[in-house]
């Protein structure tokens, strides 16, 4: 007879609606216990009937928050995964918006996956069982979009926290990724690394935001210089 999974739960910010939503339920057939952060209370619609399921309203930047999702993670089956998938998407140039206004926006959509990366690491050396983390980063970190400075910048800035991280912890068992979204029209083929710089035009008409395709990117660790 086949071997009954081990009891593990995992985070997910965003958990409440599109894509962590999606990891949501994925990992809830998939026999986890899940723990779904989301700051709209109303966004858990039939999540916090599931018996597998916990939902912590709030912001998945706020370290209180953070450490109850995990608390509450551990209380159900040893955690084992950390996906941070929150983000906010909003428009905003540096020509238009004062600099504090760019700051904050970059600070809106990176503190949720350094508050939920350092959650996560310390409580998986706690545990002494190792894990994984996984960020939802995006194209747009690679190919940017004219008016989306600050949502750029920060998803620019999760693919380095990823690799720092994975170098750091990944000899004590921890697991750092990125999935990178992509959107393009429904009838394209995804552009290759070398067909990024001939099709600029086309992606710089696009806005922050749409619907995503994932692409996992996986930083592989490496001793620093």
């Amino acid at each position: 007879m086949p071997t009954a999974p081990a009891p593990r739960s995992v985070v997910v910010t965003g958990g409440g609606r599109g894509v962590g939503r999606a990891v949501v339920e994925r990992l809830l057939r998939d026999g986890a216990h899940v723990v779904a952060i989301d700051l709209d209370p109303g966004a858990f619609d039939g999540l916090d009937a599931h018996p597998s399921a916990t939902v912590v309203t709030g912001s998945a930047a706020d370290e209180a928050i953070a450490e109850k999702a995990a608390d509450r993670a551990e209380h159900a089956a040893p955690l084992t995964g950390w996906v941070n998938n929150a983000a906010v998407f909003r428009d905003a140039s540096v020509h238009t918006a004062p600099a504090s206004e760019i700051l904050d926006l970059v600070t809106t959509n990176l503190a949720p996956a350094v508050v939920g990366a350092t959650t996560a690491v310390r409580r998986f050396l706690a545990a002494g069982t190792g894990g994984a983390i996984v960020n939802v980063s995006s194209h747009q970190a690679q190919r940017a979009v004219p008016g989306c400075t600050p949502y750029v910048t920060a998803k620019a800035a999760i693919e380095g926290l990823t690799r720092a991280l994975a170098v750091e912890y990944g000899a004590q068992g921890v697991r750092v990724n990125a999935v990178r979204s992509a959107r393009s029209p429904p009838s394209a083929t995804p552009p290759t690394s070398t067909d990024s710089a001939r099709k600029a035009p086309r992606t710089s008409r696009r806005r922050c935001g749409g619907s995503t395709r994932s692409a996992a990117w996986a930083p592989r660790p490496r001793s620093p210089p």
